[in-house]
């Protein structure tokens, strides 16, 4: 792991990461739970996340980079900007959890240009269905999903559903890397709190 990675995962652990009782957005229980957006909204995060997500994806030839929203909106913008200093700038766009009924009506908002080759991002990676309906959308817009890259995968399904329906996935870290063992989730599962 590099130093701006080791210094992302840092600020992840201090700032989003948190241990005890939760019910999550899909209604299971959970003993942590990962705020990402208090990483991708800190300033130093913001940037790191844009510094090391760009590497990952610099050298693929997407187009765009975007996701679901809304935790997507701050990774791709943070890609985008550091995409634009480091001269080679690959626009953002927001994939909407539904389409517009008024205006454009569009699914997609952004500088998606036709044809696109495009990255999903997303911050937290459960059951995958996220990145799945943010590529779905994508596709429907006329892009190619190059790969799926999420900040952190909990590593309860979602990286293999996103697989299973023929993306390639890539986490920055895994919940493993904050210091949970899937022992420790386990063993909290059985337990029934």
């Amino acid at each position: 792991m590099d130093a701006e990675t080791q210094r992302l995962l840092e600020i992840v652990k201090a700032h989003s990461f948190k241990r005890g009782n939760f019910i999550l957005a899909s209604g299971r229980r959970s003993c942590y739970y990962v705020d990402a957006r208090l990483a991708s909204l800190h300033p130093e995060g913001s940037y790191l996340i844009g510094r090391v997500l760009f590497d990952r994806i610099k050298d693929d030839g997407a187009d765009a980079v975007g996701g679901l929203t809304m935790g997507a909106d701050p990774i791709a913008t943070a890609v985008a900007l550091t995409s634009f200093v480091r001269g080679k700038p690959i626009p953002a766009f927001i994939a909407r959890k539904e389409q517009k009924d008024h205006g454009a009506k569009k699914l997609v908002e952004g500088p998606l240009p036709p044809n696109a080759r495009v990255v999903i991002v997303d911050d937290v990676i459960t059951t995958g269905e996220s990145s799945l309906k943010a590529a779905k959308a994508a596709e429907l817009a006329g892009a190619t999903v190059i790969k799926i890259v999420a900040l952190l995968d909990r590593l309860e399904g979602g990286g293999e559903a996103i697989t299973a329906a023929g993306y390639k996935f890539e986490p920055i870290f895994t919940i493993e890397d904050l210091g949970v063992t899937r022992q420790e989730i386990e063993e909290f599962e059985k337990s029934g709190m």
